[in-house]
């Protein structure tokens, strides 16, 4: 089987040749024989496109980067997907001013950042604190702006973009469906992607949808929470924009050959909100976004690190075909168990933590952990090994190399 056929095998729960082993990166910090230099600098850590549009990354990465990953992981027998992150649009007229006010200024010890938006129906602020902090060799970086979407934002900023219910209204100009000129942008990226895609034999995804994720973005996890609870109404007008344009990414990413649409679901889980709440504001649109992939003869997937076992049952009958992500150390997932829930309705990927297991276990911790995954799931299909949810700067590379060798040593058998 090419890579391929091994992932939709096991996304569509038939037998594989073998699990695949799929490993995410972000800011990974590769061992130096799996290197390469690009435009005369050497690569050092591996980073993925698709986190292009919403992080700011140390180093440059591009589309030729993303293509050395894959022949990297290839050749060392693992399976990888060349990701797409699909653009949005602003309304033309929209106008954005960015200032900076100095530290000191009332009590404030940090710089801070201002992005001030005219809008048709109002202007909007974004205010946010510039903390300065080193993150690490690979680790993304704070911006000298304010984005629309970034992580940064929601813990740094004093003013969130959306504070009130009379400014649902005017983030609709900001969050728009692709203008031409991106549309014009994707198809020559997924061209490109698609070539290289089918020389190698690997998948390909879309990242077009960000459902409750913009929504934390927009207004603070606080915040998002509070609307929710007080403006019940705005709260699912600020839902309906969000969605209008995630339909308008997934359908133009859905007319180019991309395998799986993905939407990011990291501050949709069981730490943000109730299973009531997600059944009712976030389940149906997710289902009209995976019908839409599946009328399209495309594959469905979502992320989710924490509350699977809760939620995953909603994920599968909202038709989600893979999930991102399993795991048994930071959600506490039982395998055996997740298997006998979701094996019959929908693929798993994950298995193994990241951030403790592969950061700071022993070998025999790593070894265990593996052994434990693959035993749970077999080789029936419905399971991708995978780090959950990535490789980082951080991850040393003899846990990963322990852990590819405990998955050579046991998915073949």
């Amino acid at each position: 089987m090419t890579s391929r056929e091994r992932m939709l095998a096991a996304i569509g729960r038939d037998k594989p040749d073998h699990v695949p082993l799929y490993c995410w990166v972000f800011g990974f910090a590769a061992p130096e024989r799996l290197r390469w230099w690009n435009k005369g600098h050497e690569v050092k850590h591996w980073f993925t496109c698709r986190l292009e549009h919403i992080h700011t990354l140390p180093e440059p990465w591009t589309v030729d980067d993303d293509f050395q990953r894959v022949d990297r992981w290839l050749a060392l027998g693992l399976d990888d997907v060349l990701d797409v992150s699909v653009p949005w649009g602003c309304d033309g007229r929209v106008s954005c001013r960015d200032s900076q006010i100095r530290p000191g200024t009332d009590g404030h010890p940090y710089p801070l950042l201002v992005r001030e938006y005219d809008t048709p129906d109002g202007s909007l602020r974004h205010i946010v604190r510039q903390t300065g902090e080193h993150q690490g060799l690979g680790w993304v970086v704070q911006p000298d702006h304010v984005p629309l979407f970034d992580d940064f934002n929601i813990p740094r900023a004093i003013r969130h973009l959306v504070t009130c219910a009379t400014d649902v209204d005017k983030v609709r100009w900001l969050y728009q469906a692709p203008d031409a000129e991106q549309a014009e942008w994707l198809a020559k990226r997924m061209a490109r992607v698609e070539r290289f895609a089918k020389d190698r034999g690997v998948l390909t995804q879309a990242w077009s949808a960000f459902g409750m994720d913009a929504v934390v973005w927009m207004a603070g996890a606080e915040g998002a929470v509070m609307l929710c609870m007080e403006e019940p109404d705005a709260f699912e007008h600020l839902l309906d924009i969000i969605h209008s344009t995630d339909r308008a990414r997934t359908a133009l990413a859905l007319h180019h050959g991309v395998d799986i649409v993905v939407q990011r679901g990291w501050y949709s889980s069981t730490d943000f909100w109730s299973p009531a709440i997600f059944r009712k504001y976030l389940k149906p649109r997710i289902a009209e976004l995976a019908a839409m992939a599946h009328c399209a003869g495309r594959l469905f997937g979502y992320v989710m690190t924490t509350g699977v076992t809760t939620l995953g049952p909603d994920l599968a009958e909202a038709g989600v075909d893979l999930l991102y992500f399993a795991d048994p150390v930071q959600d506490h997932v039982d395998l055996a168990a997740a298997r006998r829930t979701f094996g019959e309705t929908m693929a798993l990927a994950g298995g193994v933590n990241s951030s403790v297991t592969l950061t700071v276990g022993s070998p025999e911790e790593v070894h265990a952990s593996v052994r434990a995954a693959l035993d749970a799931f077999g080789n029936a299909g419905g399971f991708i090994l995978s780090p959950v949810d990535a490789l980082f700067p951080d991850t040393p590379w003899r846990n990963v190399e322990i852990m590819i060798q405990t998955w050579r040593e046991h998915a073949f058998q």
